[in-house]
């Protein structure tokens, strides 16, 4: 499903006002997981408090080990330290990668911010080498910006 057809669907879970926020960010995970084929993997890591670690909240797609991540480590872990979107084509030629599984062969991470300040992410692996564009990074942008409206 293009991006432009799932930014309603977005919109519509996140304003729903009955559902918990942990569920609507379940939800927007399935949504993803489900309408782009090169997504395999759908989650989101929280800041810790004050800690410099991330927390893994909702995701859907296989099972994880990490479930804490300190800021500088893996791909999830620079971003809570850069700020920056971070779309890594080949896991395999990262030196600071922290393997999930030997299928995920790509990854895109992007930083979810609320009132400017990086309270987490969104994360997602293909099971693709190089599938994630500009165009997913503007898509996760605005996902992002819905969510931020949850906090």
């Amino acid at each position: 499903m293009p991006f432009e057809e799932l930014k309603p669907k977005v919109t519509e879970i996140t304003s729903n006002s009955i559902t918990s926020r942990e569920k609507k960010l379940l939800e927007i995970c399935e949504l993803l997981k489900n309408s782009i084929d090169y997504y395999n993997w759908v989650g989101f890591y929280f800041r810790n408090g004050q800690k410099e670690e991330l927390i893994l909240g909702p995701y859907v797609g296989a099972p994880t080990d990490h479930t804490v991540i300190p800021f500088g480590k893996g791909i999830c872990g620079q971003v809570a330290v850069s700020n920056k979107n971070f779309v890594v084509p080949d896991v395999a030629a990262q030196d600071n990668y922290i393997a999930c599984s030997f299928t995920v062969k790509s990854e895109i991470v992007v930083p979810l911010f609320v009132n400017g300040k990086n309270i987490g992410q969104i994360d997602i692996d293909s099971h693709v080498l190089n599938p994630f564009n500009e165009k997913d990074e503007r898509f996760l942008e605005f996902v992002n910006q819905e969510i931020s409206k949850l906090f």
